[in-house]
């Protein structure tokens, strides 16, 4: 029952994809650190692979047959990619789903303000963080701002070396005899997890009387004028994120793991996206479906609970001559789906968290959770015997490197992911990802087999299942 190391078995030609894949999945998540950037490179590589977007091929009025391959996006946070297979579309789909969102610092709708003579930035943290994470640690500010003109402001600052970045700001040992006593949970207040991004005040020509109340806000208002050409108050209709500053690593002496931000859930989504779009003719149509909001409960209009699938679903199946309700409802219930998220990482620093012979091994390869939820199975999607039988089969044949297991020690904590949601429309779905270690931190760790053995049991599964 015990899965051998999946680089055992690797020739120097197996190595070099290996190293080709992590090597463009580390430049990925390297540039894209939010579900928009996310969005838009995968829409890039999805057209330079010969996808048209669902609005394009509409308002064509095109009819769409086996072998095209369409896009759409939601809110320009969640994509869709479907490649029409030779079966009907009632006969169901082959769906890769992961989520491109990434626990991270939100700025608030008002967030500047000055203190001390330093200019701050007031965030309110989003998905899961430990607030001792976020101290003392370069970061950077990635996002948009939007005018009420209409035009859309893009800002990414602290990733290029000749940038500044920012940080938050941790109390020295001297006087941090109290916070020490401190349960981790409540060190750092997540109600101080403010942005220091600025301490120089502006001049005043000394001629004049009126000299700025608060100069070191001023000043910066003054430079995000010149350079963004922005008032304060567009900070009102802004998404700015602030993320780790800084390109993910190969990590370790043998180069053998990838240290970055955000691979809970960008590993699986990218291996999702690279196996879609390397599988060019499919049976049953593939679907790479990667959407935002998942650390949160996956709600709003861009998260998995909202409509957005299943309209988008709709509107092929008329495309393609299956326009009825019952045979949507049909499509939808007799597909099959890989839910692509990351599982937890066996650590032994943490040993007493795990029951090892069910953990998630680094560089065991692509890892299926029958279920996952908390205590008593709360809040989980746990697949069939009959459908995990079928995985088994389909990663056998292809040669895939694959282990089950669970997140963590029955009782010690629990966790999720979108399998839930799909299932409720019926279809056969298990939770299948990547392990990791130090998840949800600024810095999480995978390994590069596991990432490559994501990528083969992806395009083994779209194109069989």
């Amino acid at each position: 029952m015990e899965r051998p190391n999946a680089w055992k078995k690797y020739d120097d030609a197996a190595v070099a994809e290996l190293e080709q894949l992590c090597g463009d999945y580390r430049a990925f998540i390297s540039t894209n650190k939010t579900e928009r950037e996310c969005v838009v490179a995968g829409v890039a590589a999805a057209r330079e692979a010969g996808y048209i977007s669902l609005e394009e091929a509409a308002a064509l009025g095109r009819e769409l047959k086996a072998g095209d391959k369409v896009y759409a996006t939601c809110h320009n946070k969640t994509l869709m990619l479907v490649n029409l297979g030779t079966e009907p579309m009632e006969s169901g789909m082959n769906i890769l789903g992961a989520h491109i969102d990434s626990p991270r610092l939100d700025l608030k709708q008002n967030p500047l303000y000055e203190a001390g003579d330093m200019a701050y930035l007031d965030t309110h943290y989003y998905g899961g963080v430990k607030a001792y994470h976020w101290v003392a640690t370069p970061l950077a500010l990635h996002g948009v701002i939007c005018k009420k003109d209409g035009t859309t402001v893009e800002v990414c600052v602290g990733e290029d070396a000749n940038d500044p970045v920012f940080c938050v700001s941790d109390l020295l040992i001297h006087l941090a005899s109290d916070q020490l006593k401190k349960p981790a949970a409540e060190a750092v207040d997540h109600e101080n997890l403010d942005v220091i991004v600025g301490g120089r005040p502006v001049v005043i020509d000394e001629q004049k009387d009126d000299e700025a109340k608060e100069p070191v806000k001023q000043y910066l208002l003054d430079i995000l004028k010149e350079k963004y050409d922005i008032d304060e108050e567009d900070f009102l209709s802004a998404e700015i994120e602030v993320v780790p500053a800084g390109a993910a690593r190969e990590m370790g002496f043998d180069r053998s793991m990838i240290l970055g931000y955000g691979q809970d859930d960008r590993v699986c989504a990218y291996t999702s996206l690279a196996a879609q779009l390397d599988v060019a003719e499919v049976e049953r149509t593939s679907v790479c479906l990667l959407v935002d909001k998942e650390e949160i409960g996956s709600v709003g209009a861009s998260g998995m609970t909202s409509r957005f699938f299943e309209n988008t679903v709709a509107e092929i199946m008329a495309l393609a001559g299956e326009g009825s309700a019952l045979a949507l409802r049909r499509a939808l219930a007799n597909s099959r789906m890989l839910s692509s998220d990351v599982s937890a990482g066996f650590d032994q620093l943490y040993a007493d968290r795990f029951e090892k012979k069910n953990a998630a091994i680094m560089g065991h390869g692509l890892c299926f959770n029958k279920y996952t939820g908390s205590r008593g199975k709360g809040g989980s999607n746990d697949a069939d015997a009959e459908y995990m039988a079928l995985v088994r089969d389909i990663m056998d044949e292809a040669g895939v490197d694959f282990q089950t297991c669970e997140l963590g020690r029955i009782g010690a904590g629990g966790g999720g992911t979108i399998a839930y949601i799909l299932a409720e429309y019926g279809m056969d779905v298990i939770d299948s990802g990547v392990a990791v270690l130090s998840m949800h931190s600024l810095w999480e760790v995978t390994n590069k087999a596991d990432v490559y053995e994501a990528y083969k049991g992806y395009k083994a599964f779209i194109g069989r299942a």
